[in-house]
């Protein structure tokens, strides 16, 4: 009986000792380093930046700086990275209804990946979010009335 329970004893400890080095070998996914993105925004309504790329669940920085002289109700610039096929038209429509909301509409949230807050003159804001883990092209959009439909708008491509 002893030597029954010493070899179980014994097979235990080997098996934790084998599960223990295996999963030492083991390293996880490395990580992609983060995205860093400075975009300036101008009264030409343009963006400095139009495209990046970006790995699926990397982390990105986007900062948006407000180059323009346009005071902030009259021509203020945002950016907005809308979900995968958002229909950016309509998108834009209801944003462009919510000016006390500073053309960030309520209940747009599944909309939305990420926004900056609406920047005036020498303003700037920084928004960091994780990339979606769906490979596919998203759009980003300056949500002020007029500004993308006049070409303030890129695309994010997670591949």
């Amino acid at each position: 009986m002893r030597t029954l329970v010493r070899l179980e004893l014994s097979l235990l400890v080997l098996a934790g000792t084998f599960l223990s080095l295996s999963l030492a070998g083991c390293s996880g996914v490395p990580e992609t380093p983060p995205k860093t993105v400075e975009i300036s925004a101008y009264d030409t309504m343009k963006y400095s930046v139009t495209a990046f790329d970006v790995r699926p669940g990397q982390k990105i920085s986007i900062t948006l700086i407000n180059k323009g002289t346009a005071p902030k109700k009259s021509g203020g610039h945002d950016l907005v990275v809308l979900q995968k096929n958002t229909n950016m038209k309509k998108f834009l429509e209801a944003a462009s209804l919510e000016a006390s909301h500073d053309y960030a509409p309520p209940g747009s949230q599944k909309d939305v990946l990420a926004s900056t807050r609406l920047l005036g003159p020498g303003e700037s804001d920084t928004i960091t979010f994780t990339a979606p883990y769906v490979p596919a092209d998203y759009d980003f959009v300056c949500s002020f009335p007029g500004h993308a439909m006049q070409g303030m708008k890129g695309l994010m491509t997670v591949r």
